[in-house]
């Protein structure tokens, strides 16, 4: 499998292009300002981007969103849960004190079947709480469990999505890692929105803030 990721200022939001070293067919994650790093990626490989997937919608995981339509002409993909905060991104920027550009119109909400390029699949995890329509893509050679999971804002190494946000809730979120992600092959390698890399099995036996929710469930089972 062909990966690239890039991330600039100001979020340092990782961007990824995934793409099938036999065919040469890919994807686009979550570009955000880091797209023109990430389209250079995608010339240099000689990849043709079949679909712009985008593992939820906020600002900083879709401020590349347009110049990647205008550049790749692939359709756009998001959960539907997630229009209310993709209708507003030039405000969400506002907000943050960013002039953005409204992103075009999504093409496709996901419906959780699989989606293809070259000799990969895609399949979609439905992992609200850090936002009601956060999604993870779990990426792998067709028929197969694939290993590279990319999560957006859902999970990092050592750490959890914020909840603070519109549409954000403590709760589901940690459904979503515990009941969602957890199940998932251990040696799955995560790749989140911010940070480094970790693993599925490493984040359930050291992530500290999964290990106090563990110990409060405990806590109030006894």
């Amino acid at each position: 499998m062909i990966l690239e990721v890039r991330a600039v200022a100001p979020f340092y939001k990782n961007g990824f292009v995934v793409g099938c070293e036999r065919t040469h067919e890919g994807v686009l994650i979550d570009p955000g300002d880091e797209v023109d790093e990430l389209l250079a990626a995608v010339r240099d490989r000689e990849l043709e981007i079949q679909y712009i997937l985008l593992t939820h919608a906020h600002v900083d995981h879709v401020t590349g969103v347009g110049a990647a339509k205008d550049a790749l002409d692939a359709p756009v993909y998001l959960h539907k849960d997630d229009s209310f905060l993709y209708d507003i991104v030039e405000r969400q920027g506002v907000m943050l004190g960013f002039k953005v550009r409204q992103p075009p119109p999504v093409d496709i909400f996901y419906d959780m079947t699989p989606i293809h390029f070259g000799d990969y699949e895609v399949r979609i995890h439905h992992t609200p709480g850090h936002c009601p329509g956060g999604v993870c893509l779990q990426i792998g050679k067709k028929g197969s469990a694939g290993k590279d999971l990319f999560v957006g804002d859902t999970l990092f190494a050592g750490g959890i999505g914020r909840t603070d946000l519109p549409g954000g809730d403590y709760d589901i979120l940690m459904h979503s890692i515990t009941e969602v992600l957890f199940p998932l092959i251990d040696d799955a390698v995560v790749h989140p929105g911010h940070g480094p890399d970790t693993t599925i099995g490493r984040e359930r036996t050291t992530n500290p803030f999964v290990l106090e929710y563990f110990a409060t469930k405990a806590t109030k089972r006894d």
